[in-house]
């Protein structure tokens, strides 16, 4: 189980990142800045994980 929880860790930031990265392209084809916010949100929750994560 806690091998389980340490791979969650390390693929969590990058797929919020993934995910943040289409919502950004989404939002952009579609005209939408709502959405590309939330993107960029997205990305910076990845970034603040993975600093956690190397402290």
């Amino acid at each position: 189980m806690e091998k389980l929880k340490d791979i969650l860790k390390a693929v969590l930031p990058i797929l919020l990142a993934v995910l943040g990265v289409l919502a950004i392209v989404y939002g952009e084809l579609d005209d939408s800045p709502g959405l590309m916010l939330i993107g960029f949100v997205l990305i910076g929750i990845a970034i603040g994980i993975n600093i956690r994560l190397v402290n």
